[in-house]
């Protein structure tokens, strides 16, 4: 018989760690947290490349209920973040909860019983609620390039980083110029003997201006803590205001102007810099922010490569102009699949159906959140959470204040599940593309990851965080659909005896 969980979470980076420590702080124990991997971390764990830091400000990517007075620099690195999550876990106790090594590779709804059943790579458990905190960026993407399997050197994604190769002389090619190629780029360029940049589509990038924290700001916070309370809600609120841009296109001209004021800066050549302007709106794609990505393309051991790969050769990679670039390491930088995570082909629903199949390849949740047709199942960072201007960890704290609100509905309403009306999920839906259209992402001419296959954008939250937290603020059962307990086995009546 399968052991039975109160609340099932599928992941251990911010969303499922976050989580857990929220179960705790509300008195729920039971509960478990599945980790296909021997550790914990989720994209922190995964992406080691050498650079590797997160792009939002230390002080806010982080727990609001957990502050580090100990972040060493602005923007914090890696190693740095994965400390931190393991301070959070021993901090609230919850490595008794985690299970490493137990990959969900199935997670069904069992309409008799009223609850999901999980199948592991470790066995089988049933729970009331199932929280999916895979995340978008869990999943490498990596391009389908004819003659890749021919390929005689060493070739890895950079979220699949190989530390036992030594990059040092090597003829290294990266394909990709996203988030983690700007960072391990300037890492690598110098010791290679040649970097081939395979470039597809320019990225715009800001000014990083990362800067090492003082022994005294530190301190401070430690002996303070209101102190960097004020200092996080500063933070927020600048990158908050970031967000006019995004939302009025006309408005985000200022931030294109210090883009291409940086590019100049640290490009001198016109030819190169003709190359790295990018041919749409700021922040249409992902803004990057970087102080020495630009400066690594002009070393002489750098070359920059726009034109198409035709296919890829035992030693070298071959574009569409018919020159072979001789390469015996290949770094794919080129993202995560964010539009069709494998988690949706695991999850199935009421009527028999995947996630996969309701989205028709095109996700959508209520808030972001919760599917109908998908009772108890909360997905954290779901459909339209991303966000291009500030922190994650405060969309994934927004979402939990609405998961805990429904378990309270659930207790207080006697009930076995809720899930969202259909026409609340459409209307969420139909207003989350209506607010669109007038955004950079619909109007700055570009297409970028938050794209998906039917042509929906439905990645990114367009609008501001803040605006998100406010609809999840409090659980509203109106706009859900609940499911009574099973109704109790009725003895069969007793034989009569003669």
């Amino acid at each position: 018989m399968a052991d039975h969980l109160r609340v099932a979470i599928v992941g251990s980076g911010f969303g499922g760690l976050g989580t857990a420590i929220r179960l705790k702080q509300e008195g729920i124990e039971d509960f478990l947290v599945f980790e296909r991997a021997d550790d914990l971390g989720g994209t922190w764990r995964d992406n080691s490349y050498p650079g590797c830091a997160c792009d939002v400000p230390s002080h806010l990517y982080s727990f609001s209920f957990a502050p580090n007075p100990g972040w060493s620099r602005s923007f914090s690195p890696q190693p740095e973040i994965w400390t931190y999550l393991r301070r959070c876990t021993d901090r609230f106790g919850i490595g008794p909860h985690l299970r490493y090594g137990h990959e969900v590779q199935a997670a069904r709804w069992d309409e008799p019983a009223k609850h999901w059943r999980l199948e592991t790579s470790r066995g089988t458990w049933t729970a009331d609620v199932l929280v999916s905190a895979a995340g978008p960026l869990h999943e490498p993407a990596v391009p389908s390039l004819p003659g890749m399997e021919s390929f005689a050197g060493t070739a890895f994604h950079s979220a699949r980083w190989d530390h036992e190769h030594d990059l040092t002389g090597r003829d290294v090619a990266v394909i990709g110029t996203g988030a983690s190629a700007i960072q391990f780029v300037p890492e690598i360029a110098p010791k290679v003997g040649n970097l081939r940049l395979f470039q597809r589509t320019a990225p715009w990038i800001i000014p990083r201006g990362d800067r090492a924290l003082s022994r005294a700001e530190r301190a401070l916070y430690r002996a303070m803590p209101l102190a960097q309370q004020v200092a996080r809600a500063s933070i927020f609120l600048t990158q908050e205001a970031s967000a006019v841009g995004f939302l009025h296109p006309r408005l985000g001209r200022l931030a294109q102007f210090v883009a291409a004021r940086h590019l100049r800066r640290s490009v001198p050549d016109p030819e190169l810099r003709a190359q790295l302007t990018p041919p749409y709106a700021i922040g249409c794609k992902r803004v990057l922010r970087s102080d020495d990505y630009l400066p690594a393309l002009t070393r002489p051991n750098v070359d920059l490569v726009t034109t198409g790969i035709r296919e890829i050769r035992p030693h070298g990679i071959v574009t569409t102009d018919g020159v072979e670039h001789p390469v015996d390491t290949i770094i794919y930088g080129t993202g995560f699949r964010a539009t069709d995570s494998p988690i949706a082909d695991r999850v199935t629903g009421r009527d028999g159906r995947t996630l996969a199949d309701a989205w028709q390849g095109s996700p959508e949740a209520y808030l972001g959140t919760s599917v109908s047709g998908f009772p108890n199942l909360f997905l954290l960072l779901g459909p339209n959470t991303v966000l291009g201007h500030t922190s994650v960890v405060y969309m994934v704290e927004s979402q939990l204040a609405y998961v805990l609100g429904a378990l309270r509905h659930l207790d207080d309403a006697g009930v076995a599940a809720v899930e969202p009306r259909p026409e609340a999920q459409e209307a969420f839906r139909a207003d989350i593309d209506r607010r669109m259209r007038s955004t950079v992402w619909s109007v700055g001419g570009c297409k970028s990851w938050y794209i998906d296959r039917t042509g929906r954008n439905s990645v990114i939250w367009p609008s501001f965080a803040s605006a998100y937290r406010r609809r999840l603020r409090r659980f509203d059962p109106r706009q859900h659909l609940t499911v009574p307990h099973p109704a109790p086995a009725v003895p069969a009546p007793a034989e009569a005896t003669p």
